[in-house]
């Protein structure tokens, strides 16, 4: 199994930038993507940003060209660089990591790490 370590979130003013951490370890060998998702107080949890074994990424309308996903393979560590961060923005975000095995995808969460924009 994976395991996964979020850091990074915090409090910002509107415009202002943060970049979450996401730590991976265990079983990471059967990562096939890593994704970021948020989720805001009385909403359901949703996509932010993803990036797959292979590099490719994609990420949600509302974060395209203000958010950029990436990882350093030999950290283990995927990272959201947030800029022109909005009010909207603020959430608790996820990492996930999903994992195949035998065939069958499976779905590693980290705890979540709150990030506040106010001024």
């Amino acid at each position: 199994q994976v395991q996964l370590v979020e850091s990074g979130g915090g409090l910002v003013q509107p415009g202002g930038s943060l970049r979450l951490s996401c730590a991976a370890s265990g079983s990471i060998f059967s990562i096939v993507a890593m994704n970021w998702y948020r989720q805001a107080p009385g909403k359901q949890r949703e996509f932010v940003a993803g990036i797959t074994k292979s590099g490719t990424t994609n990420y949600e309308d509302s974060v395209k060209g203000r958010f950029t996903i990436s990882r350093d393979n030999a950290k283990n560590t995927v990272y959201l660089q947030m800029n022109s961060l909005k009010p909207e923005d603020a959430a608790v975000y996820h990492c996930n990591a999903k994992e195949l095995r035998v065939g069958v995808l499976f779905d590693a969460w980290g705890q979540g790490t709150q990030v506040t924009v106010s001024s």
